[in-house]
Order: C-alpha cells, then sequence, then structure tokens
C-alpha cells in the first residue's frame, strides 16, 4: 500500500475559507450572543469521546453569522482547538442539526478537498494520540500554550490511497456511530426522567393530586425547604493531567467525564454539577469517581434517594441558572440556600424506584460505550498506520 507525505494545508478545498481561523476577539463577544440564530462551536462541542456534540451552544443571529461568514463551518468540516485543549479536534457529521456554525476565537476549521482526502480520515489522523503529542511540541509558548493557523497548515500527515483512506474511516466511523446510537438513547431516558419529575414535582401533576389540598403553591404534606437541608454539595479534587494514570474511574468535571484514572475521590452513587465552566448540567454516576475541582458533587445525601436528588438539584439549578452564559461560577453556599419543595416521602420513593430503573439502563449503554471506545482507540494507531491492512 502507498502512502505519502504532505501538509494539511495541501488537502483543502478549492473554495474561498476553507482553511481559517475564528475571528478577532472583538468580532464576536458576549454581547452578540443571542437566544437563537447560528450555533457557535466552542470547546465543549469537540468531547474527547466522539467526534462532535451537537448541543450545548451559544448561538448569534442570522445577521451576526453573515457578517462572521469567513469564520463559517458546514456539516463535513473539521475542527480544531486553537488554545485551551490543545490537540483536541471535532468532525461536524453529514447529518447535523444545523447547515451552518461559527466557530469561536479559540478554533479553526478545514473544509477538505475530497477528492484529494477523506474528510473523516483526516479527522480519525488527528485523533491519534501521537498526533496529539506532536501538536503539543509545536505549541508556542508564550502565555497561554497554543498554536495558530500557519503552524497547523504546516503540519504534515500521511495519506494512503483516496479508497484505502474512506475504509479506514469507515471502520473507525461504525465504533462512532455505535457510541452515538447510544448516546441518544442515554439522552431520551435521562428526558424522561426529567419529564416525569417536571410533572409530578413541577407542575404538581402527582399521583393523587386530585385530592391533595394546596396551600400558597404547597401540596398539604409537602415543606419548602432550602437545598441544603437536602444536600451537601462539596468543591471536587484537582488532578492535574501529569497525575493521572490509567484506569477505569471517571474523573468528572463540568462539563461530564472527561477521562480516567486509578484511584477514586468518591464513592456511587454520585452526582455532579459544574462549580465554573459549563454550568447548569448536572451528573449521575453509579460507580466510583473522581469529580475535579471545576466541580460540586454531593457529599451527604441525608437520607434522600440519590436518584430523586439529581433531578431536583437539575431542577433547582434549571430555575436560578437560566443566563448560563452570563455566569462566570457559582458558589455552593449560595446553592445551599435556595428554596426547593420536599414532596411527601411515598411520593419521592415512588419517583426514586422508576428514576432507578432508568439510570440502571442508562449505567448499562454508558459501559458498552466505554467498551466500545475501548476497541476503538486500540484499533485507530494500527489502521492509521498500515499495520492492519482494510
Amino acid at each position: 500500500m502507498r502512502w505519502r507525505t504532505v501538509k494539511l494545508d495541501s488537502v483543502k478545498a478549492h473554495v474561498p475559507y476553507a482553511f481559517v481561523g475564528g475571528p478577532f476577539g472583538s468580532n464576536l463577544t458576549t454581547r452578540d450572543y443571542a437566544e437563537e440564530g447560528v450555533p457557535v462551536i466552542r470547546g465543549n462541542n469537540l468531547p474527547s469521546h466522539n467526534s462532535f456534540y451537537d448541543d450545548g451552544f451559544v448561538f448569534v443571529s442570522e445577521k451576526k453569522a453573515d457578517d462572521l461568514r469567513p469564520n463559517a463551518a458546514q456539516p463535513g468540516d473539521i475542527i480544531f482547538t486553537q488554545r485551551g485543549t490543545l490537540g483536541q479536534v471535532g468532525f461536524i457529521p453529514r447529518d447535523a442539526r444545523f447547515p451552518r456554525y461559527i466557530i469561536s476565537q479559540s478554533q479553526m476549521k478545514l473544509t477538505v478537498d475530497t477528492e484529494t482526502a477523506d474528510p473523516r480520515f483526516i479527522y480519525y489522523f488527528f485523533r491519534m494520540p501521537m498526533t496529539v503529542q506532536k501538536i503539543v511540541n509545536h505549541a508556542l509558548t508564550s502565555g497561554v500554550p497554543h498554536i495558530n493557523l500557519g503552524i497547523l497548515k504546516d503540519f504534515e500527515i500521511t495519506l494512503p490511497d483516496l479508497d484505502v483512506q474512506r475504509r479506514i474511516s469507515s471502520s473507525l466511523s461504525t465504533y462512532d456511530d455505535l457510541i452515538e446510537n447510544n448516546r441518544r438513547r442515554i439522552a431520551l431516558l435521562e428526558e424522561a426522567a426529567s419529564q416525569l419529575y417536571r410533572e409530578w414535582f413541577v407542575r404538581l401533576q402527582f399521583p393523587g393530586h386530585e385530592h391533595s389540598r394546596n396551600n400558597a403553591g404547597v401540596p398539604e404534606g409537602w415543606e419548602q425547604k432550602n437545598l441544603g437541608e437536602m444536600l451537601t454539595l462539596k468543591r471536587g479534587y484537582d488532578l492535574p493531567e501529569s497525575r493521572r494514570a490509567e484506569g477505569d474511574i471517571p474523573i468528572v468535571s463540568s462539563s461530564g467525564i472527561t477521562g480516567f484514572h486509578n484511584e477514586k475521590k468518591a464513592v456511587a452513587p454520585g452526582i455532579v454539577t459544574g462549580r465554573y465552566g459549563t454550568i447548569g448540567e448536572v451528573f449521575f454516576l453509579q460507580q466510583d469517581y473522581w469529580p475535579l475541582n471545576t466541580a460540586l458533587y454531593v457529599s451527604d445525601f441525608k437520607g434522600n434517594p440519590p436518584a430523586f436528588l439529581a433531578q431536583l438539584l437539575k431542577h433547582a439549578l434549571g430555575g436560578t441558572l437560566s443566563d448560563k452564559a452570563a455566569v462566570p461560577g457559582v458558589n455552593r453556599n449560595v446553592l445551599h440556600r435556595l428554596t426547593v419543595l420536599s414532596p411527601q416521602k411515598r411520593l419521592i420513593d415512588q419517583f426514586a424506584e422508576f428514576a432507578h430503573l432508568t439510570y440502571q439502563q442508562i449505567h448499562a449503554l454508558e459501559t458498552t460505550n466505554q467498551r466500545l471506545r475501548a476497541a476503538r482507540d486500540l484499533l485507530l494507531p494500527r489502521l492509521m498506520s498500515g499495520e492492519i491492512a482494510v
């Protein structure tokens, strides 16, 4: 099989703005964000476990997106991180939710000439640990470590014939497609638990509600409490990359599981939410874990079912931090003072029974995805180096 080494710039498409960086700082600020419109791709949309997270966006208006046309990205494009998590890369799928996106100031975008290279092959090439390390080695170290468009354009990649590229990317994308299908099933299960919580404890359409008296919005037998009476939040623990060791203990940040380690700091079940960074998301863990210092975790359930508390915290935060983009961080003592409704114990237990079964299904799917990722990551360098023929 014939492989050739070329510069990344040589595979860009012959169209305007095929290989570009993000907007200059003053051209895109938080003042430009809108409730809806064209989504802005940021680091959280390039997860380590999959090619693209097509959610969790901030938006700009259609007019603003037109002004930022040189910084636009479409399905099929590859996104690179310029500063922040160096080596981070994503691929916007062909069936993406939106027809166009805007990249942030910290991203760069490549539209590939599909007559020269397969975009997904290029994406997988940049997913290899060896490639990530080369990017880190090329980083500019003045200020925050970063790379620039010139460095990325000159980066050398190794390509087999186009049909071989397509076969390799097809083999690897089979794993990613299975992972994505499972992720969507997980999202549906999480939404089912959330919808039931809203129906019973927000809209107050709980079993027996028609026979329950209501006093100033509080059903009979329910109490208004501070969140701190229901649970205790504690700050997570620092764990630099240099101290992480190979293992199967999830490392949980404000944006969810971001890696694995061989040591735990908290036992399952666990509830984690962001302290700063991604604010308002709540993650339910069913295995021992390490909560990072960007997160808060529940250290005391105070006798309440964890599956119920996960939804209680999620909806308490949702009502308080609706404008998450403008919130730089949260203080656990402030959260402890939030007012929440504490239902009757029989309803809490009834809901928790349903939610527990739902979370068990979610855990099974997450475990399957971990195995799929491990198999894909084992296969990745062997396929990309030609060690395994396709």
